[in-house]
């Protein structure tokens, strides 16, 4: 942050990122998808079962897809992020594309174990990039949340107006040392609500039998959450971070006491205002009176 960005008194107090180890649940999808890699490779070539997938080429991508599928589901209802699903979605259709388009029927025991583990190499390598692109600037006035990979976004927020503070570690975060630190503001912006569903089914006809699933939800408990552009996401050293929070918080309160002396002094000055200006109201009255007295 340069100089010119700074407000009139304004003083830097700290420039922090995410902890290397903030994002480990999106990490985890990448681990995930190297382990299921490699024992989806092992399956088709070196276990028991191995002549199951020789026999037929598409019991092997339905293994592979369906595996895929359901972990993302699951990963989704747990984060309460779809998008998440959509992700697992999306490589499955890539990888069953390429297998059509280059027509590797014969070689999916080598290609879907690589084509896993090599988008997991590509998922650590976009979420460390997504990690590096949050920056937070606390001041003596204000915290302000920078972040962004393809469009910038910004968001700026006075000790003033914070109301209440939710600060959170996990596991790793209580070993390492960093947590989250989510600022909630009066007008309740920091505050959602969960909302997961999952149901299934089976469909039954004359000659066939279908499974079927729907997944959403709906749990309307008001709990800490923001995005980790607008949170102090992950941040190191945690305890020193959430005391600096707090003290500026502290120090920018109004209390009602303080309140009523605002509002007093605020009361004085119209007053005094209202006076001055009917004693400049009587003061040209005076001065025109003894003009017409002259003339």
């Amino acid at each position: 942050m340069e100089e010119d960005d700074f407000l009139k008194n304004e003083q830097l107090k700290m420039i922090l990122s995410p902890h290397p180890l903030s994002f480990m649940n999106l990490q985890f999808l990448s681990i995930f998808l190297i382990l299921w890699g490699a024992i989806l490779g092992w399956l088709v070539g070196f276990s028991g079962y191995r002549h199951i997938f020789a026999e037929n080429e598409w019991i092997t991508i339905m293994v592979w897809g369906i595996v895929l599928l359901i972990t993302g589901v699951i990963a989704s209802l747990i984060a309460i992020r779809w998008r998440i699903f959509f992700l697992f979605l999306t490589i499955f259709l890539v990888g069953l594309a390429i297998v059509f388009w280059q027509n590797l029927y014969g070689s999916l025991g080598v290609f879907l174990p690589f084509y896993t583990i090599g988008v997991s190499i590509i998922g650590f390598l976009l979420v460390e990039w997504y990690r590096r692109s949050h920056q937070y600037i606390i001041t003596n006035q204000r915290i302000i949340f920078k972040g962004g990979i393809t469009s910038k976004e910004e968001r700026t927020l006075r000790y003033s107006k914070i109301s209440d503070i939710n600060a959170r570690q996990g596991i790793l975060g209580q070993i390492f040392g960093f947590g989250t630190i989510t600022p909630i503001s009066e007008s309740g912006f920091g505050l959602g609500s969960d909302s997961s569903f999952a149901a299934g089914g089976i469909g039954i006809g004359q000659k066939k039998v279908g499974l079927f699933g729907i997944f959403g939800g709906s749990k309307e408990v008001k709990t800490p959450r923001s995005r980790s552009y607008y949170e102090l996401h992950g941040v190191y050293p945690y305890k020193e971070v959430k005391k600096l929070v707090e003290t500026m918080v502290q120090e920018n309160d109004i209390t009602p006491y303080q309140q009523e002396q605002v509002t007093f002094q605020k009361e004085q000055l119209d007053i005094q205002k209202q006076m001055r200006d009917l004693l400049k109201k009587q003061s040209e009255i005076y001065q025109e009176e003894k003009n017409d007295e002259i003339e």
